[in-house]
C-alpha cells in the first residue's frame, strides 16, 4: 500500500512558555539565608501551637466539629441573636435633630392656628369616613397587610431579617446556612468568639457603607474585564476566579485602572462586584459549595516596582480578607517568576498555617500539571494547556468531557476514531500533560487499494491542538502519540462527528 502525503489545514493553539529568570536565584538564596537566621532566633522563643501542615478544607457539618468549635459556634450565635434583637449590631446613626430656635409670640400664634386647622381637617376626614361606612372586609385586609409588613419587626422596630450573601443571620430562624457563614468568621479568627463577632459586625457595617446590596446591578464598565473573571468549576464544584496580572503591563490599561485615586477606587468596587458575582454561585449548605478556587497568573506581571499596583493590590487583598473570610478553598499562583518566590519567602513568617496551606505555586513549565490536580482538563483554558476555549461553538457542556490515556516512558499509543459514514466531518481536541511528545494524524481507509491520507505530519506537541477532517470514503482516523522520554505523561482527547446533511 502506497502512502500519499496530503496535508489538511490544521488549527493549532499553542501555549508560549516565558523565559526563565535564572538571574533571580541569588535573591532567593539571600532570602533563604535570612529565613534560616530568623528560624534560629525563633527557637529560643516560646513556641505557639501550630496546626498541621496537612490542613484540608474543614467540614461544615455540626457532627464533624470538635467540642470547643461547637461551643464557640453556639456562643457566637447567642451573641448575634442578642445583638440583632437588641438592635445593637450596627452603629447608632447620629441624630440629625437639632434644638430649634426660640419662636416669637407671633410665630407661636401662627402655630396654634395651624394646629387648630389640622384638628378641624382631621375631624372632617373622620366624618367623611363614617358617612362612607367602609365595610369590615376592607378594614381586615388593611390590618393583614400591615401585619405582613411588620412581621419581621418587633414592637421596638427591630429588623429581624438581617442577612449576608442571601443568608439570614438571626440564629433562631433555624437556617442551616447561618452556621456555615458563622463558621467562616470563627475560622478566620481561630474560633475566638469575641474577635469573630467584631469581625462580623465590621463586615456588616462595611457592606452597608459600601452599598453592597446594589453593587450587582451597577455598570462598572468592561475595561477591567481582562484583569479578572469567573470561568468554570474545579473537581469539587468550586467556581474558579482567574486573576490575570500580566494585562496590567499594558500601559494604556494600567493608566485606565490606576491612573488616579478615583480610578483606583473604581477598581476596588469592580473587584468587589466580581467577588459578589462569584458568591452568587455558592449554596452555603453544610455539604455543599461555600468557597471559590482562585488562580493568579503572574506571567508578565508588572512586579513590585510599580507603586500604584502595589497599593491597589494591597487594598484589594486587605478588603477581601477582612470582609470575605474563608472564601478561598485554594489560592494557586501560576507562571511564578523567581522574584515572587523571594517576595513570598519574606511574607511567609507573617502568614498563618491556615493561609499558607491554601497556597500552591507553579513555574511556567508546570502550569498544566498543577492545574490538572484541581480542575478537569476540559475546564482548563487552552492558554494553560487545557481544552476550554472561549466562545467554543464546537463542544458544548454536554459533550466536552475528555478521555485520558497514560503514556508510559518510551511507549507509543494510538487513538482511533471510526469514520464509517461517508461525508461526515470529524472534530477532535488533543492535549498533553507532562511534557513534549511526537504526534501525527492519519486517515486510514477501509479499502486496501486506497491511500492513507496524512492529515498532520509528525511533529513535536506540548500544547493543545484542534483539527477537523471530512471523509470521502469509509475508514478511521488514527492519532499516534509517541512518548520518547523516560518520564510518563498523560494525553487527553475528545471528538465529535457532524454528519452530512442529505
Amino acid at each position: 500500500m502506497t502512502v500519499e502525503v496530503q496535508s489538511e489545514a490544521t488549527q493549532v493553539a499553542e501555549v508560549v512558555v516565558p523565559k526563565e529568570e535564572l538571574e533571580a536565584k541569588k535573591i532567593v538564596e539571600e532570602v533563604e539565608n535570612e529565613k534560616v537566621k530568623e528560624e534560629e532566633e525563633e527557637e529560643t522563643k516560646p513556641k505557639a501551637m501550630e496546626k498541621s501542615s496537612s490542613y484540608r478544607e474543614e467540614s461544615n457539618f455540626l457532627s464533624d466539629l470538635k467540642e470547643n468549635e461547637k461551643k464557640a459556634l453556639n456562643d457566637l450565635k447567642s451573641k448575634l441573636e442578642e445583638a440583632i434583637l437588641g438592635n445593637t449590631l450596627f452603629k447608632k446613626e447620629e441624630s440629625a435633630t437639632k434644638k430649634s430656635p426660640e419662636k416669637s409670640p407671633s410665630g407661636e400664634e401662627e402655630e396654634k392656628k395651624d394646629d387648630e386647622n389640622k384638628v378641624e381637617e382631621k375631624v372632617e376626614e373622620e366624618e367623611t369616613k363614617n358617612e362612607e361606612n367602609c365595610d369590615t372586609n376592607g378594614e381586615n385586609k388593611e390590618e393583614k397587610e400591615s401585619e405582613e409588613e411588620g412581621a419581621d419587626l418587633d414592637v421596638d422596630g427591630v429588623d429581624k431579617v438581617i442577612s449576608i450573601w442571601g443568608v439570614p443571620l438571626l440564629p433562631s430562624k433555624g437556617d442551616e446556612r447561618t452556621n456555615v457563614v458563622l463558621l467562616k468568621f470563627l475560622r478566620a479568627r481561630d474560633y475566638k468568639v469575641n474577635e469573630s463577632f467584631e469581625m462580623l459586625k465590621k463586615t456588616l457595617q462595611w457592606r452597608k457603607d459600601f452599598k453592597i446590596e446594589s453593587i450587582l446591578e451597577e455598570d462598572l464598565g468592561s475595561d477591567l474585564a481582562p484583569t479578572a473573571y469567573m470561568s468554570g468549576t474545579d473537581n469539587q464544584g468550586h467556581p474558579i476566579c482567574y486573576n490575570i496580572f500580566g494585562v496590567l503591563d499594558d500601559q494604556e490599561l494600567y493608566n485606565k485602572t490606576f491612573g488616579t485615586e478615583e480610578k483606583r477606587k473604581q477598581f476596588l468596587r469592580w473587584r468587589v462586584q466580581l467577588m459578589e458575582k462569584g458568591i452568587q454561585k455558592l449554596d452555603f449548605k453544610a455539604g455543599g459549595i461555600s468557597s471559590l478556587l482562585q488562580i493568579n497568573d503572574l506571567k508578565n506581571s508588572p512586579g513590585p516596582s510599580k507603586k500604584e499596583v502595589r497599593v491597589a493590590t494591597k487594598q484589594a487583598v486587605d478588603l477581601l480578607q477582612d470582609n470575605y473570610p474563608e472564601f478561598v478553598a485554594k489560592n494557586i499562583f501560576i507562571n511564578v517568576p523567581f522574584w515572587y518566590y523571594a517576595f513570598q519567602s519574606l511574607l511567609s513568617p507573617f502568614l498563618t498555617q491556615r493561609t499558607k496551606s491554601k497556597f500552591v505555586f507553579a513555574r511556567p513549565a508546570k502550569v498544566t500539571e498543577t492545574l490538572f490536580k484541581y480542575i478537569p482538563i476540559q475546564e482548563i483554558p487552552i492558554q494553560y494547556g487545557g481544552l476550554k476555549r472561549e466562545n467554543d461553538f464546537e463542544f458544548s457542556a454536554s459533550d466536552c468531557e475528555a478521555s485520558e490515556i497514560l503514556l508510559k516512558a518510551g511507549s507509543t499509543e494510538t487513538i482511533e476514531i471510526p469514520a464509517a459514514e461517508v461525508g461526515s466531518t470529524f472534530i477532535w481536541d488533543v492535549t498533553i500533560v507532562g511534557g513534549e511528545v511526537s504526534y501525527k494524524e492519519e486517515f486510514v481507509p477501509e479499502d486496501d487499494n486506497s491511500y492513507t491520507i496524512i492529515i498532520q505530519k509528525e511533529k513535536k506537541l506540548s500544547s493543545p491542538i484542534r483539527n477537523t477532517f471530512k471523509n470521502n470514503e469509509a475508514g478511521k482516523i488514527v492519532l499516534t502519540i509517541k512518548n520518547t522520554s523516560s518520564k510518563k505523561k498523560k494525553a487527553f482527547y475528545r471528538h465529535k462527528i457532524k454528519k452530512s446533511a442529505i
